[in-house]
């Protein structure tokens, strides 16, 4: 808790407080932080501005250094994940205009049946989940889950909530999701590492909180289909054919697949001056590796698709709009994170 008392790595002390009021005082701010947003309706951007200045003035702060704190924090955090999760969401946007996404759920669900259909699911929800972030996810599967479980005569909660689990999985504990970069940049870990072992704790907890827990919340919850809420038909935001099924996984893969490997070379090789790490270093860094499946998916999705240059422009430019609060909201976390320190 004595970390508290400095504003930033090697700064001087912003308060002389001891450590029951510096505990004191970050209760109290995480307690008003959940106040404004869940009590009040405050957009979580101001709530945890106004928490990290009320952390500051509680524990006895000059509001100045608070303030600087706060901001400096601000900025390191959304430098640090701001670029990943824009590139994320580009791929995002491309992935679903172009009816990316809709080929690879088609393609998995004409060859499932019977009871690999939950298996399918969150299979689907977990591929296009790498890039997509969860809220986009769900609007793309919720059509699908609703005519699955129609035509299969399945329940709702057998089909709907592997998808559910996959991509909520995929969200919490994947890069490049905000979630994990900012957990990733706050303690400076190995964004390659982790990658690998999110993936690995990812395939036990979506297999059991998917598949293996819709069979029995199925029998405990029976909820039929809303019949007026099915969508027969899934356009594809003006593509005039979708991407291959191949090209599209490829594109989603491309970045995970380029980050694990530099991890890999990383374990293998071990040694800085080796030409191969050096080479994997640059390849398998997060920004390049997502910008590279950023540019290849301007035509293996884009291109694909029909989109002239201009449409895939247009498309780069509304992936920005959704995750401008993401950011702000990322960034207050960082400053409030930075207040603590």
């Amino acid at each position: 808790m004595a970390s508290l008392t400095t504003a930033a790595a090697g700064a001087a002390p912003i308060t002389s407080a001891g450590n029951t009021r510096l505990g004191i005082a970050v209760l109290a701010a995480i307690a008003l932080i959940v106040l404004l947003i869940t009590r009040l309706k405050l957009h979580a951007f101001l709530a945890l501005t106004v928490g990290s200045l009320a952390l500051g003035v509680l524990a006895g702060a000059p509001l100045a250094k608070t303030m600087a704190s706060f901001t400096a924090g601000l900025g390191a955090t959304v430098a640090g994940v701001g670029v990943l999760i824009a590139l994320g969401a580009i791929l995002g946007k491309l992935l679903a205009d172009s009816g990316g996404a809709d080929e690879i759920v088609d393609t998995i669900l004409a060859r499932a049946r019977g009871r690999a259909m939950p298996w399918a699911m969150v299979l689907i929800a977990s591929v296009i989940g790498l890039p997509l972030f969860f809220e986009v996810g769900i609007v793309l599967l919720i059509p699908v889950v609703l005519l699955v479980a129609e035509r299969g005569n399945y329940s709702l909660m057998r089909i709907g909530i592997p998808a559910l689990a996959g991509l909520s999985v995929m969200h919490g504990l994947i890069p490049p999701h905000p979630g994990p970069l900012v957990a990733i940049d706050a303690l400076h870990a190995n964004l390659g590492v982790t990658l690998a072992l999110g993936v690995v704790v990812a395939i036990p907890t979506v297999i059991i909180a998917g598949p293996l827990f819709s069979r029995y919340a199925a029998r405990w919850v029976d909820v039929p289909v809303p019949e007026d809420m099915i969508v027969r038909a899934r356009p594809s935001a003006g593509a005039e054919h979708r991407p291959r099924f191949g090209a599209t996984v490829f594109t989603v893969l491309l970045p995970v697949a380029l980050m694990l490997l530099k991890a890999l070379v990383d374990i293998v090789v071990d040694d800085p001056a080796n030409p191969v790490q050096r080479v994997a270093d640059v390849v398998g860094s997060p920004l390049i590796a997502l910008l590279t499946a950023v540019l290849v998916g301007m035509f293996t999705l884009g291109r694909a698709a029909g989109f002239t240059r201009a449409r895939i422009s247009v498309t780069v430019e509304k992936s920005f709009a959704p995750i401008a609060g993401i950011l702000l909201i990322v960034g207050a976390g960082g400053g409030f994170k930075q207040t603590l320190i």
